[in-house]
């Protein structure tokens, strides 16, 4: 069968799928390829409103470090109380919203989740130095199969490129395994500097940074996390250049004003890159913010239907190389 044939059978099973999806009264899927599987700390769990950083707060080296959670909303999204209740409620939306995810992070959470409902979680292997694991112990993770994916890679929070060539035998791997990687690009939470990670700049998020590691590894397939945000212009370059190039939409989709998410996103979609685009949370440790984010693709007038499938499910099925019949 030629390509283009192959592509336009892939997209009819593809719609047929979510048609009938909807004819028995489930919603289509939905891909979040950016969920943390992580402990919950009561100690610090916090009720968050959404698009909280509307209104920045000020701060200066003798006052007290800003809280940029803001928390003064009509109904500000709960936290999980226990690791227990956090898996039930994450089981439970995923099942009503019919939502996939790639999870990374604490490797003993993974287990319990995917152990629960192994047809809900993608599990991804997450490094942001080498210190964290020698490449033959890295190679032994992907090989066993549990792991598909490689991220959240971050080395942007240890004050490294993510063209460092420390890292360069992990993306080696990853490309000779055809693992996905996922980097963490752009925006990492504002005043991070001054509150909690001195070795963050802003500065290594540019997305022209990744140049030479696609250069070193031309069938490496990477998704930028956070779409790059705010850096536009450089993330659009990036993907004109290179054709295995994907964004998500995760953290700054839920945490910057609407009007600015709107505008990045819709500015993407206008660069010609709408079938590069997946959708993603960045969720942590509040369940309902799959609802919140959600919604903001759903309430966008600007894209088509077509447009909003592709970024909560056909882009991803192609990226990570999935059969779409698995979801129906």
């Amino acid at each position: 069968m030629k390509t283009t044939c192959k592509i336009a059978f892939l997209a009819l099973l593809i719609g047929m799928a979510a048609g009938n999806a909807q004819e028995n009264g489930k919603r289509p899927p939905i891909i979040d390829v950016h969920v943390h599987a992580m402990r919950v700390n009561p100690n610090f769990a916090a009720t968050m409103c959404p698009w909280f950083l509307s209104d920045m707060p000020g701060s200066g080296p003798n006052q007290p470090a800003p809280s940029f959670i803001n928390t003064a909303c009509a109904n500000p999204l709960q936290p999980a109380t226990s690791d227990a209740d956090m898996q039930a409620k994450l089981l439970e939306a995923c099942e009503r919203l019919n939502v996939t995810m790639v999870v990374s992070g604490d490797a003993a959470v993974i287990h319990d989740w995917h152990d629960a409902a192994p047809d809900r979680f993608i599990p991804s292997l997450s490094l942001s130095s080498a210190d964290q694991m020698s490449v033959e112990a890295f190679r032994d993770s992907l090989e066993t199969g549990f792991y598909k994916v490689m991220g959240e890679v971050a080395p942007q929070y240890q004050g490294m490129s993510p063209s460092d060539l420390s890292l360069d035998a992990y993306f080696a791997v990853a490309e000779e395994m055809g693992i996905p990687v996922g980097i963490h690009m752009g925006t990492g939470g504002n005043g991070m500097i001054n509150i909690s990670n001195p070795k963050y700049r802003a500065s290594l998020g540019q997305p022209f940074l990744l140049e030479d590691v696609l250069a070193r590894h031309p069938k490496l397939k990477i998704w930028v996390m956070h779409a790059g945000y705010p850096m536009i212009d450089q993330m659009i370059a990036l993907m004109g250049a290179n054709a295995y190039v994907y964004v998500d939409l995760a953290g700054f989709i839920w945490s910057y004003p609407l009007e600015e998410i709107h505008a990045y996103l819709r500015r993407l979609v206008q660069a010609g890159f709408g079938k590069r685009i997946l959708y993603g949370t960045d969720l942590m440790m509040w369940p309902k913010l799959l609802e919140t984010s959600i919604g903001v693709i759903e309430n966008a007038n600007y894209l088509s239907e077509d447009q909003k499938r592709d970024i909560f499910f056909n882009n991803a099925v192609r990226f990570f190389n999935l059969n779409p019949e698995d979801f129906e």
